[in-house]
C-alpha cells in the first residue's frame, strides 16, 4: 500500500511542479519510453536468471502487501505451543503424521496464515520431522539451521540486488535516449529555431525519464523488497528459537516466551497477549 502511495507522491510532486510552468505534450514521448525501458528490461533478462525473473515480479506485489503482521506471529507461537505441547505430553514421535502430511493435518489446518505460506511450513516440519527421527543435539541443528537461513537470505536478496541493478542503470539509459534525440536534432539543424527547441526538449525528457524511474520508482521498489523480504525474515529466526528451546528441555510456554523474545518490537506480541492466545491453543 505505501509503494501506491510512494508512487502516487512522487508523479503528483514532479507534474505538479511542472505543469504550471510546461506543457505536458511534450512529455509524452513513447519512443523515449520505448528506448530507455525496452533496452533497461531487456538487460534485466540478460543479467539475470529466470528463476530471479520471475521473482521480482511476485516479490513486488509481495512488497505491495507489506511484510507479516503481529498477527501472523501470534498465530506461529501458538502453533508453536501447540506443536510442543503435543511432544510433551506424548513424545515427538506423535508429530509424524502432522510433519508428513501438513496440508491435511488436523493440528496446522488451525493455523492458516502459516499454511498459506508453504516455504515457511515446509522448513518448519523439515526440523520437526527431524526430531522425530532422533535428533537430539541443539546446537548441531542450529548450526544446520543457520545455514539454510543464511542460502535463503542470498537467494531472498537476489530480487532486489536484481532490481536495484536496472535503477542504478536506467540514468544511463536515459542518456543514451537523449543523445540519440540529439542526433535527431543535428540532422534536422537547418530547421526553424521552434522546430529545433522542441527537439531538443523531447531529447531531454529521455534524460528526465531515466533519472526520474530510477530514483523515483525502481530504486525504492528495490529498497522496499529488501526491507519486505529481511523483515519476514524474522519468521524463521521465531521458528528457529522455539525449536531450538524445546529441544533443550524447556516447557512448552517457556520455548514459545525464547521465540517471542527474539521478534522485534514491532512484531513482538505481549506477553498477555501472548498468553491469552495460548490458553485458546488447539489441541491434535
Amino acid at each position: 500500500m505505501f509503494l501506491i502511495i510512494g508512487y502516487i507522491i512522487v508523479l503528483g510532486s514532479v507534474l505538479g511542479g511542472y505543469l504550471p510552468h510546461g506543457s505536458f505534450d511534450i512529455l509524452v514521448q513513447p519512443l523515449e519510453v520505448l528506448i530507455i525501458f525496452g533496452a533497461a528490461f531487456g538487460a534485466f533478462l540478460t543479467a539475470n536468471p529466470l528463476d530471479v525473473v520471475k521473482r521480482s515480479f511476485s516479490y513486488t506485489l509481495r512488497a505491495m502487501k507489506g511484510p507479516k503482521k503481529k498477527v501472523a506471529y501470534v498465530e506461529l507461537l501458538t502453533c508453536l505451543y501447540a506443536i510442543f505441547r503435543l511432544a510433551k505430553s506424548k513424545g515427538d514421535l506423535a508429530l509424524e503424521s502432522h510433519v508428513e502430511n501438513p496440508e491435511s493435518s488436523s493440528l496446522f489446518s488451525n493455523f492458516p496464515i502459516l499454511t498459506k505460506d508453504h516455504h515457511a511450513l515446509e522448513f518448519m516440519c523439515d526440523y520437526l520431522r527431524l526430531l522425530t527421527l532422533g535428533t537430539t543435539n541443539p546446537y548441531e541443528l542450529e548450526a544446520v539451521i543457520d545455514q539454510e537461513l543464511e542460502t535463503h537470505h542470498e537467494e531472498e536478496h537476489a530480487v532486489s540486488d536484481a532490481v536495484q541493478t536496472v535503477g542504478d542503470g536506467l540514468p544511463a539509459l536515459g542518456i543514451v535516449a537523449a543523445v540519440l534525440g540529439v542526433i535527431v536534432t543535428m540532422s534536422s539543424v537547418t530547421e526553424p529555431p521552434e522546430i529545433l527547441g522542441g527537439l531538443i526538449a523531447a531529447a531531454l525528457v529521455g534524460t528526465f525519464l531515466g533519472i526520474l524511474g530510477a530514483y523515483g520508482f525502481v530504486a525504492p521498489t528495490a529498497s522496499i523488497i529488501k526491507n519486505t523480504v529481511d523483515t519476514d525474515a524474522k519468521y524463521y529466526t521465531c521458528i528457529k528459537a522455539a525449536l531450538i528451546g524445546h529441544m533443550q528441555g524447556y516447557a512448552p510456554q517457556v520455548s514459545v516466551e525464547f521465540a517471542r523474545k527474539s521478534l522485534p518490537h514491532g512484531l513482538r506480541p505481549s506477553f498477555k497477549e501472548l498468553d491469552e492466545a495460548l490458553q485458546n491453543a488447539p489441541t491434535a
